[in-house]
């Protein structure tokens, strides 16, 4: 079985290769993913708690879910496979907004990535696969804030470093949650 790659880019989301993504991890280089959220019809947040087993960020609570497109494929294209594959959940995303950040994750890994960000809404709960979550749970974004600010440890670091932009794209639309899709 051969390693899985990631797409390695520049500060413009531009092509520039790919290479085996631990070794990209290893290296900080930086690279395109992405990540989603799923919020209800109430404007609640599905969190999940990222498997025990995970190569990094084990155990930390973060957003619905995350990954990395494979070369060739579409970044919306792999939103939508990833959902499903990590929550068991099929919904319509929407591209909201990208941003770029680099941090440590532990095992000596970086991550360096170009995340673009995807909302979606639907009330069907998910079926989560257990190698990749051991938990989930629906979270107001007010006391997502409030335990962001008393307890950063137990969020991934691109949920901490993403979280006002969220919360600003999460106001700016929150009227539209109502609306069942």
């Amino acid at each position: 079985m051969t390693e899985e790659e990631v797409i390695l880019v520049n500060e413009n989301d531009e092509v520039i290769g790919t290479m085996p993504k631990m070794e990209a991890h290893l290296q900080g280089k930086l690279h395109r993913a992405f990540s989603v959220f799923i919020f209800n019809s109430s404007g609640q947040l599905l969190l999940q708690q990222r498997a025990v087993d995970k190569y990094h960020s084990a155990r930390k609570w973060t957003n619905t879910c995350c990954s990395h497109p494979k070369p060739e494929e579409e970044t919306a294209d792999a939103a939508v496979r990833r959902l499903d594959e990590e929550m068991g959940m099929q919904c319509r995303l929407t591209p909201v907004f990208n941003f770029c950040y680099q941090a440590e994750v532990g095992n000596g890994l970086i991550e360096n990535e170009y995340d673009h960000v995807y909302f979606g809404t639907t009330d069907q709960l998910p079926h989560p696969n257990p190698e990749e979550v051991s938990a989930f749970r629906y979270i107001d974004m007010d006391e997502l804030k409030a335990d962001l600010t008393e307890h950063p440890e137990n969020y991934t670091a691109w949920l901490r470093i993403s979280f006002e932009q969220l919360l600003f794209h999460h106001n700016l639309l929150k009227p539209s949650f109502s609306f069942k899709p």
